[in-house]
């Protein structure tokens, strides 16, 4: 039995509603590049991935001005309403090549922070596991529950939960079943890990780097700016 391979699938059909902006957030400027450059690249950086679906508005006038999208290994297909259908896009784009136990990293467009560490890092603790999981980061704010009208109700205990990131890698087969499993029962995962946990099966929690952070408000360009000048400084120490 062949060893199962590497697929990639990053949404990039947003149109940047929450960022504030006629531009999609993965295609503002940040540094020399755009968001989506800097995500793709550090993908494309670990090398066991044998291709990057990224489900989109593949006309949009902005592909040409990422070089990554232009690598062979990367290939721009339609993307759908919600992430779930651009996420279904990208699985069906590989589903003549990819086997049911191959793996499939779903990561975020606007998460360029990503390290290839983390990344490599996630599919070493994987390697071996029968479902998959995900990056994803202790509490350390003190979370609340509150009421529609902002009442306080209770204090939850922050060491049971995590803040979950991307990349988040599954099965292909399993996460084909659980997404549309969701979808057909009329619900709407919020990320590939619900869904698995809908079908009933476990992930494993991966711990990733804070600085992983995903760019949804403006601001957020600053910080993920500051994160690369950071990380650029680790590189050379």
């Amino acid at each position: 039995m062949s060893a199962p391979e590497y697929w990639a699938i990053v949404p990039a059909a947003g149109s940047g509603q929450r960022f504030g902006s006629e531009v999609a957030k993965q295609f503002q400027p940040l540094g020399d590049h755009l968001v989506a450059q800097h995500s793709l690249s550090r993908l494309l950086n670990v090398s066991c991935i044998k291709k990057i679906i990224v489900p989109c508005d593949s006309y949009s006038v902005y592909w040409p001005q990422i070089p990554a999208a232009s690598d062979s290994r990367v290939e721009l297909v339609g993307g759908g309403s919600e992430r779930v259908h651009s996420v279904l896009q990208g699985l069906q784009a590989i589903a003549d090549q990819a086997a049911n136990d191959d793996w499939v990293l779903v990561h975020d467009m606007a998460r360029p922070c990503i390290t290839s560490g983390d990344i490599n890092k996630l599919i070493a603790e994987l390697v071996d596991h029968p479902v998959g999981g995900i990056l994803a980061t202790s509490v350390s704010d003190t979370l609340k529950r509150v009421a529609v009208d902002n009442i306080i109700q209770s204090t939850a205990d922050r060491s049971l939960y995590r803040a979950a990131q991307t990349p988040q890698m599954f099965r292909y087969g399993l996460l084909v079943k659980a997404l549309e499993t969701m979808l057909e029962e009329g619900q709407t995962p919020t990320d590939e890990a619900s869904a698995i946990e809908y079908l009933g099966e476990q992930a494993k929690i991966i711990e990733g780097r804070r600085d992983n952070i995903k760019i949804t408000h403006r601001e957020d360009l600053t910080i993920a700016a500051a994160i690369m000048n950071q990380q650029e400084t680790e590189q050379c120490v």
